[in-house]
């Protein structure tokens, strides 16, 4: 017994380690998780205001037509765009220490900043860091076309 008791110890460490780690990716996942639904409703309400605070300043996005943009384009065409429906689906976080890719699938419905109609079915990635403050942020986005 006595040989035995001093491996104890770190094993035990180990373990807590791994579990603390293994609780806070779970805590970062579900947080990512639910800045995209808080995005998803800014939609489904033609309401920018509630993304504009999940966005980076040096926000880059790239869209379906290969078009990059920043913050104030997607802000400005999120308060021009018009959902009808909006859905995600497929959606998964994954967590390396202060960074997070979430991807899905959206479907929507509704008119675009220029008026024309929307029918659209789209994979998406992004990429959210933690920053200094704490709080999450998208620094990335990608949009592919999907067939319907």
């Amino acid at each position: 017994m006595k040989k035995t008791l001093p491996w104890c110890f770190p094993v035990l460490l180990v373990l807590a380690i791994v579990a603390g780690l293994q609780a806070q990716t779970g805590g970062a996942e579900k947080a990512v998780a639910g800045l995209e639904q808080q995005w998803m409703q800014s939609q489904k309400t033609n309401n920018p205001d509630l993304v504009a605070p999940l966005i980076a300043d040096k926000f880059v996005a790239t869209g379906p037509d290969g078009k990059v943009t920043g913050k104030a384009e997607l802000l400005a065409s999120a308060k021009a765009t018009k959902y009808d429906s909006m859905e995600y689906e497929d959606v998964k976080v994954t967590v390396f220490g202060d960074a997070a890719i979430a991807t899905g699938a959206s479907k929507a419905k509704g008119t675009d900043e220029k008026g024309k109609p929307i029918d659209e079915y789209v994979r998406w990635t992004d990429t959210w860091v933690k920053m200094p403050n704490g709080k999450w942020q998208c620094v990335a986005s990608h949009v592919s076309a999907l067939k319907s």
